[in-house]
C-alpha cells in the first residue's frame, strides 16, 4: 500500500491514538463492509478516556461556522448527526456568537456568507456591542470582551466532549471488531531500505505490526513522524469556575461567547462548571528529541511537544492567561469576577496545529503503508460524527472533492514564522510555555 492511487484492502490496521481522529476511524472501519475481515488494533498511551487528550473535555464547541466553504459544508452535515443519531444526550444546541473587533472580522463575515448559503441554519446578525451583549445575556457592556459586531448561529451549540467520547467508544466496543491496548509507542517499524513501516515498537520494546499503521496522536504525532514545517504542538489555556445552581440556571440557555480578536470564549456552563478559554496562537513547548525516523540516537530535532499534567501533576496555566481569561469574564459578566471566586482548576489544552488549520489526512509521500490522520488544529472535535468515515475515503483514495488540496501532504515545509493560519486565531503571538511559566502561576 504504498500511496492512495490504488490501495488494496488490509488485512489488518494499527491506529496509534484514541482520540477523535483515531476513534472515529476505528468506528467507521468497524462499520464498512470492506474492511469486514481486517483485524483492527487501537494502540493509546493512557487508559480511555485519555486524561490529558485534547478531545476529553467538559465541553467543545460544535458549530458549522467557517470562513473555509468545504469545512462548513462538512460541519453541517456532522451537526444532524449530533442532532439525531450521535451522542445526542451530550449535545446542547443553545447557539454561537462568533465576534470580533479587529482584522479577524473578515473571518466573522465569510463564515456568515458560507453559513448563509448553505441556508439552514438560524442566524442573527449583530452590528454593536450592545447587541451582542443582548444576544448573549451579558452583564457587562465593555466590547474587549463581547466584540463589537458579529453573529449568532442559534443552530450550533457545544458538546460534552468526554461524554460524547465515551459514547463512542461504547458503540465501538459493542461491534466486537477493535482490540485495545494501552502501551506507550516509542517509534515507527521502518525498513529503510525499501521505505516501508511495519507498524511501531512499544516503550517496552514489543512490535506490534499490521499491513497499514494510521498515526492519529493529535499533537503527538510529531514524535512519531518529522513534521517540522507542517504541523506543531500549540497548548491552549482553559480555566474553570465553580457557579452555583441560580448561577447556572441564568447562563446556561445563552449562547456560547467566542470572541475572535481576543480567542477568549466562554461556554455555557453545566454540572455548576463554568469554563473560560483561550482558541489562540497558543504556547510552543520547543522540546529536542532524537530524530523519529532515523536509527542514530545522535540524531536529533527539536520540536515542539504537548507537557501536560500528567507529565507535571503541578501544573497551572501561566499567569498571563489566567489573567486574560479573568479579564473576559469582568468584561463580560463582572458579578462572577470577584477576588473571593477564584479559578478551582487550569489545564492546557494541546493542539495539533497545521500552517493553514487544514487537517493533514494522508499517507505518508515516502514511507508505504503509513497513513497519517491529524492536523486537527484546534477544530477537529465536532466532526467526531464523520471524520472517520472521511478518513476512511482518503485511506481508500477517495479523498473528497472539496478537500483535495488541503488535506494532502504539503509539497513543501513552511517555516512556522510564514503560517498564515486560517485567520480564526486571536490573542498573544509567539509565546513560549517555560518562559510563560518562570513569569508566574498563580491563584487568580
Amino acid at each position: 500500500m504504498a500511496s492512495s492511487a490504488s490501495p488494496e484492502i488490509p488485512s489488518s490496521v494499527l491506529i496509534v491514538g484514541s482520540g477523535a481522529f483515531g476513534l472515529s476511524t476505528a468506528w467507521a472501519l468497524c462499520r464498512d463492509p470492506q474492511f469486514k475481515n481486517t483485524a483492527i488494533t487501537v494502540v493509546d498511551r493512557q487508559t480511555f478516556p485519555t486524561p490529558d487528550g485534547s478531545s476529553i473535555d467538559t465541553s467543545r464547541i460544535i458549530r458549522p461556522d467557517y470562513a473555509a466553504a468545504p469545512y462548513t459544508k462538512l460541519a453541517t452535515i456532522a451537526q444532524e448527526r449530533w442532532r439525531t443519531d450521535f451522542a445526542t444526550e451530550h449535545y446542547h444546541q443553545v447557539g454561537l456568537c462568533i465576534t470580533a473587533s479587529g482584522i479577524e472580522q473578515t473571518y466573522v463575515s465569510s463564515s456568515l456568507h458560507n453559513v448563509r448559503a448553505i441556508g439552514t441554519d438560524k442566524i442573527e446578525v449583530l452590528d454593536s456591542g450592545p447587541e451582542i451583549a443582548r444576544a448573549c445575556g451579558l452583564e457587562g457592556k465593555d466590547e474587549w470582551g463581547s466584540g463589537s459586531t458579529g453573529y449568532v448561529n442559534w443552530s450550533s451549540g457545544w458538546a460534552d466532549a468526554e461524554g460524547a467520547m465515551i459514547w463512542l467508544r461504547e458503540e465501538v466496543e459493542k461491534l466486537n471488531r477493535v482490540k485495545f491496548i494501552v502501551a506507550s509507542v516509542k517509534k515507527l517499524l521502518i525498513n529503510h531500505t525499501t521505505n516501508t513501516v511495519s507498524g511501531v515498537r512499544l516503550a517496552d520494546s514489543t512490535h506490534l505490526t499490521a499491513d497499514l499503521t494510521i498515526l492519529a496522536a493529535g499533537a503527538w504525532t510529531a514524535s512519531l513522524i518529522d513534521l517540522r514545517g507542517i504541523c506543531k504542538a500549540t497548548g491552549q489555556p482553559i480555566c474553570y469556575m465553580p457557579i452555583s445552581a441560580a448561577e447556572e440556571a441564568r447562563l446556561a440557555p445563552h449562547p456560547t461567547l467566542l470572541n475572535l480578536s481576543t480567542g477568549l470564549f466562554m461556554i455555557p456552563p453545566s454540572n455548576r462548571l463554568l469554563k473560560l478559554a483561550r482558541h489562540g496562537h497558543g504556547y510552543l513547548n520547543p522540546t529536542t528529541i532524537p530524530h523519529p525516523e532515523s536509527d542514530d540516537p545522535n540524531n536529533t530535532i527539536t520540536i515542539s511537544l504537548p507537557h501536560t499534567h500528567i507529565d507535571n501533576p503541578a501544573q497551572s496555566v501561566p499567569r498571563e492567561a489566567q489573567t486574560q481569561c479573568r479579564a473576559f469574564l469582568t468584561a463580560i459578566h463582572p458579578s462572577l469576577s470577584t477576588p473571593s471566586r477564584p479559578f478551582t482548576k487550569t489545564k492546557i489544552c494541546w493542539y495539533a496545529d497545521t500552517r493553514d488549520g487544514d487537517f493533514l489526512i494522508s499517507y505518508h509521500p515516502v514511507y508505504k503503508n503509513l497513513f497519517v490522520a491529524t492536523g486537527g488544529s484546534g477544530h477537529g472535535f465536532k466532526f467526531l460524527p464523520v471524520i472517520g468515515e472521511a478518513i476512511v475515503r482518503c485511506v481508500m483514495g477517495r479523498t473528497p472533492e472539496e478537500f483535495r488540496g488541503r488535506w494532502e501532504w504539503p509539497s513543501e515545509r513552511v517555516g512556522e514564522e510564514l503560517w498564515r493560519g486560517d485567520g480564526s486565531r486571536g490573542g498573544p503571538v509567539g509565546m513560549v510555555l517555560s518562559e510563560e511559566v518562570a513569569r508566574g502561576a498563580g491563584r487568580l
